[in-house]
């Protein structure tokens, strides 16, 4: 049944509102300069499905009056970080950003800060950050850790450990000089993870306190200052990039497609495209391009000129509440010609292709992962179904546009292999299918995709190689998820929550269903 919004009283002042489902979860937070307005707006009849989806879940609506419209902004945003409703704009990439936390213990330790899902901070003590994608992966724990020669173990030992004889702590578990220098390292820590420059500051009064140590002939106490310059030599090289002053442009464009959003962003620094990002949203709501600015500015550095492919609604708005955050003047704009514009072209050129995929950008995600000179629009993947050494099967799913073809999905008999040969049979069923497209002169996938490690990945590829065929391989193992390249020692280990990840786990879990279910009617009409 659809909410009555003529049973309840809307405000015409600015503000939020909070639309709930009949659990009282919050399921979408949006902001406007009348509320009754915009909120009445919902229930018109010509909204597109998906805010017509959301409008059926809502069981009531709760308002937040401000000041201004600049209040409403504000506050959405805080809002929708603080509950993460399911309608709204959430920024796929923000466990990218790392906070750390220095414990509240005796002899305190340097953690990676966790968060729960509404977005507090686990456990005491104090937390810094955001570091962003760069500096959450240079100001590495380790190299921190052994800067300021900072305790690892969980639990203080009885005497010292490894670290202590690898000069990575001065053990305060055992010794009292180091007890009564902890607080300063402590403090020293602080002071650079607070702010860029404190790194300066330490390493110059640090270099300081070395001269003194060795004009007072104390050549240890220097020998020890010095290893920790050494490892500090690092650090401060890897903030630089990261902190570079000209770094003052930042380029978007966006694109739209059955009422959702892919929006592509190139980052400039020194006038070279350092970083690129990838964002998409359901056009719900409020949802739109200034909202999405607004929320990804909230946890990246705010450059000087914001490069749009086109102005996002609330533009004065939007410039003036990041000039307000940033402490400088910020601009959005549109070029119109030059290389800014060139750039806009490119970053449309990327999202066309997107689109072009019929909406699945987790197959740009997989081209770029595993270095492919082509989109694999088709995919075919494989497995072995086993029970005990009579019953063994093949099978194979196929995967066109990111989605299963179930009209090119092929069950295999195993003929050339006794026993249980997993190996064996996954070269059988490899060269027997692509001996078979070859014959027919059929067209070849774009990706072969194995279910199992190394072993059957070089089963399949000793196959294809005895056919004379060079196509894409590689292996899925179930157990950490890891992918397995030919000729690459090392497995890629790709996020859990990255598309790319989540369609080769869709193919393999279609594989394993269809072959057991192959498997289990051989079996049966055995019985019979």
């Amino acid at each position: 049944m659809t909410f009555d919004i003529s049973k309840i009283q809307v405000p015409t002042n600015p503000g939020i509102y909070l639309m709930k489902d009949l659990d009282g979860n919050i399921i979408y937070i949006g902001k406007a300069k009348n509320l009754k307005n915009r909120v009445k707006s919902y229930f018109n009849k010509n909204q597109n499905f998906k805010t017509q989806k959301l409008v059926q879940k809502i069981s009531d609506i709760e308002f937040v009056l401000t000041d201004n419209e600049s209040e409403a902004f504000l506050l959405e945003s805080n809002m929708i970080k603080k509950y993460r409703p399911r309608f709204n704009i959430e920024l796929k990439d923000q466990q990218r950003y790392t906070y750390l936390r220095i414990t509240d213990e005796q002899y305190p330790r340097l953690l990676v800060a966790r968060r729960t899902r509404d977005g507090k901070f686990l456990g005491k003590g104090k937390t810094f950050g955001p570091f962003t994608q760069g500096s959450s992966k240079l100001l590495t724990i380790g190299t921190l850790r052994k800067s300021f020669q900072i305790r690892i173990c969980k639990t203080l030992p009885k005497k010292v450990c490894l670290e202590y004889h690898l000069g990575n702590c001065e053990g305060p578990c055992e010794f009292k000089d180091a007890q009564e220098m902890y607080s300063n390292h402590i403090a020293s820590l602080e002071d650079v993870l607070k702010g860029k420059n404190q790194t300066k500051i330490f390493t110059k009064k640090l270099e300081e306190e070395m001269h003194q140590a060795a004009k007072l002939q104390q050549f240890e106490r220097a020998k020890d200052i010095r290893d920790t310059l050494v490892r500090l030599g690092s650090l401060q090289t890897k903030q630089k990039m990261e902190y570079v002053e000209n770094s003052d442009e930042e380029y978007f464009g966006i694109g739209i497609q059955e009422h959702s959003a892919t929006v592509m962003n190139f980052r400039m620094i020194n006038g070279v495209i350092r970083d690129s990002d990838k964002f998409f949203f359901d056009l719900v709501g409020d949802n739109s391009f200034s909202n999405f600015l607004f929320q990804y500015y909230s946890t990246h550095k705010i450059p000087k000129f914001i490069l749009v492919s086109e102005l996002p609604e609330n533009q004065k708005l939007l410039e003036s509440l990041l000039s307000e955050q940033s402490g400088f003047n910020v601009q959005i704009l549109v070029p119109t010609k030059g290389k800014k514009k060139d750039i806009i072209d490119l970053i449309l050129k990327n999202i066309d292709l997107i689109h072009s995929t019929g909406g699945n950008p987790g197959l740009v995600e997989l081209k770029e992962i595993l270095n492919l000179s082509i989109l694999p629009n088709v995919i075919e993947c494989f497995d072995i179904s086993n029970h005990g050494t009579d019953f063994a099967v093949g099978s194979m799913s196929r995967f066109v546009s990111g989605i299963p073809d179930k009209s090119g999905y092929r069950k295999f008999k195993i003929k050339t292999v006794s026993g249980r040969d997993d190996f064996a049979m996954i070269g059988e069923i490899i060269k027997r299918r692509y001996y078979r497209l070859l014959e027919e002169n059929s067209k070849l996938p774009d990706l072969i995709v194995i279910d199992g490690g190394k072993g059957q990945l070089n089963a399949a590829m000793k196959s294809l190689t005895s056919l004379g065929l060079i196509l894409p391989c590689i292996s899925l193992a179930k157990e950490n998820e890891e992918v397995y390249i030919p000729k690459h020692k090392n497995p890629i280990v790709i996020p859990k929550n990255n598309l790319s990840l989540k369609i080769l786990q869709y193919l393999r879990d279609e594989t394993h269903r269809f072959g057991v279910a192959y498997n289990r009617t051989i079996r049966k009409n055995q019985i019979k």
